[in-house]
């Protein structure tokens, strides 16, 4: 895998909330990120089997949605925590990599839903279908910041 690199990190206070945009954040293991609804246990899938820490998006799928299906979706509207460039998430399922110092496991990719149509007010779900991001825990958490490395351990 080639480096990756961190573009940008938001987190919600909760479910439906606009996406705050943050220059740095603090992964907690096993939690999520400080601030954001999944650490807190109230975001939409919270009490959905399965851990749902952090979630990853590709800047390279907002460029192809531009491209394919002529949708302008902006970094905050995705409804994903990090979104990065350079590294292909589908890969990173069942892989342990990091982001900065903040260690990540890729647990499954992000399913669509309609919910997303809603909160960006575009109809991205289908478009978003096999690409819609990444699920990960915090296996080792810490500071994260924009521009962050992503590498594959």
């Amino acid at each position: 895998m080639n480096n990756g690199k961190l573009l940008h990190i938001h987190t919600a206070a909760r479910t439906g909330r606009p996406m705050v945009s943050h220059e740095s954040a603090i992964a907690v293991a096993d939690a999520g990120l400080e601030g954001d609804r999944y650490l807190t246990g109230v975001g939409r899938f919270s009490r959905s089997p399965g851990s749902r820490d952090v979630t990853l998006f590709e800047n390279e799928v907002l460029e192809a949605l531009r491209k394919e299906h002529g949708l302008e979706l902006q970094p905050n509207e995705h409804r994903r925590n990090l979104t990065t460039a350079g590294v292909a998430l589908a890969q990173l399922v069942g892989k342990t990599f990091t982001v900065g110092a903040v260690t990540l496991e890729g647990l499954r990719l992000c399913n669509t839903c309609r919910f997303l149509n809603v909160a960006s007010r575009k109809q991205v779900s289908v478009p978003l279908a096999d690409r819609a991001g990444l699920i990960c825990r915090v296996v080792k958490g810490g500071a994260i910041n924009v521009s962050d490395p992503i590498t594959l351990e």
